[in-house]
C-alpha cells in the first residue's frame, strides 16, 4: 500500500473495476493513498479483493469489495446501486476489468472474440454509461472536484500497435480508443472528464511468461527503449494524478505509460 502523499483526492469516492490483482489493484491503492475511498470491485477471486482492501484499511484508506461481471449489465447497475448507498456518490470510475483469450486468427472462435469483447469494451461501456449516469443525477460538488465526474479507460499500447495472434485484444482496445474519445466530447460540457491509460508491458500475472525469468526479460526489453519493464504502481500513480484537479483541463486523451514502446524502437536504427 502506498504511503498517502496527498489528500488530493479527499472526500472523494471511486469504483475499480478488476481491482483484485494487478494493475486494478493497484489502481485502488493509489486511490486510496490520496485520500479517496474506493470500490474494489471482483469477478472470482474474494480473499484476492478483500485482502485489497485490507491493505487500505489497514493504512488508514477506506475500501469495499464488491462483486460483478462487467459484462453482465444488471450485474454493473447492482454494482454502482451498492457503491452508490454505500458511500452515498462516486466522483471517479476506473474500467480496468479486462481478458485475454488468445488464438490464431483463422482458429479464432466465435466464442473467443465474442468473451473478449463482452468483457473489454462492453464492460467497460456499461461501467462509463454507469458512472455518467450518477454523476448527473448527484450534481456539482465544487468544493470537492471541480469537474462533475472523472473516469479513466484501461487501455493498451496496442489500441495503436497491432498484434498477431490477438486480434479480439487488439480490436477491444482500439474500440475503447473510441469509446473514451466519444463519451469524452459528449459528457465534456456536462464537466465529466473520460481519459484513457495505455500501459505498455506491466509486471502482471496476465503476462507472467513474458517477464518472469531473465531470458524472458530481454526479449522483452528489446521492445522497451526505456530498459525496463513497467510495475503496476507506476500507473496507479499516473491514475492517482489524471482524476486528480491538477488534471482537471485534460479529456479525450490516452496517456501512454510503455516506456517508448509506442515509439516503435525497431526503427530507431533506420528499420
Amino acid at each position: 500500500m502506498p504511503t498517502p502523499t496527498s489528500s488530493r483526492l479527499s472526500g472523494q469516492f471511486a469504483l475499480v473495476t478488476g481491482a483484485s490483482s494487478g494493475i486494478g489493484a493497484a489502481v485502488a491503492k493509489s486511490l486510496a493513498a490520496h485520500g479517496a475511498g474506493v470500490v474494489v470491485n471482483y469477478i472470482g477471486n474474494s480473499d484476492a479483493a478483500d485482502a485489497v482492501v485490507k491493505e487500505i484499511t489497514d493504512a488508514g484508506g477506506v475500501a469495499l469489495a464488491i462483486q460483478a461481471d462487467v459484462s453482465k449489465e444488471d450485474q454493473v447497475q447492482a454494482m454502482f446501486k451498492q457503491a452508490v448507498d454505500h458511500f452515498g456518490t462516486l466522483h471517479i470510475v476506473v474500467a480496468n476489468a479486462g481478458i485475454q483469450v488468445d488464438a490464431k486468427f483463422v482458429d479464432m472462435s466465435v466464442a473467443q472474440w465474442q468473451k473478449v469483447l463482452d468483457v473489454n469494451l462492453t464492460g467497460q461501456f456499461l461501467c462509463l454509461r454507469e458512472g455518467a449516469r450518477e454523476f448527473i443525477r448527484r450534481g456539482p460538488q465544487p468544493d470537492v472536484s471541480k469537474a462533475l465526474g472523472k473516469m479513466i479507460c484501461m487501455s493498451s499500447v496496442h489500441e495503436v500497435i497491432p498484434w498477431a495472434g490477438h486480434v479480439n485484444y487488439a480490436t477491444s482496445k482500439g474500440g475503447i480508443m473510441e469509446l473514451m474519445k466519444s463519451s469524452a466530447q459528449e459528457l465534456a460540457p456536462q464537466k465529466i472528464r473520460v481519459n484513457a491509460i495505455g500501459p505498455g508491458a506491466i509486471k502482471t500475472p496476465i503476462n507472467t511468461s513474458a517477464w518472469a525469468t531473465p531470458e524472458a526479460e530481454a526479449k522483452l526489453l528489446m521492445l522497451i527503449p526505456y530498459g525496463r519493464v513497467g510495475e503496476p504502481e507506476d500507473i496507479g500513480q499516473l491514475a492517482a494524478w489524471l482524476v486528480s484537479d491538477e488534471a482537471d483541463y485534460i479529456t479525450g486523451q490516452t496517456i501512454f505509460m510503455d516506456g517508448g514502446m509506442t515509439l516503435y524502437p525497431g526503427f530507431a536504427t533506420g528499420g
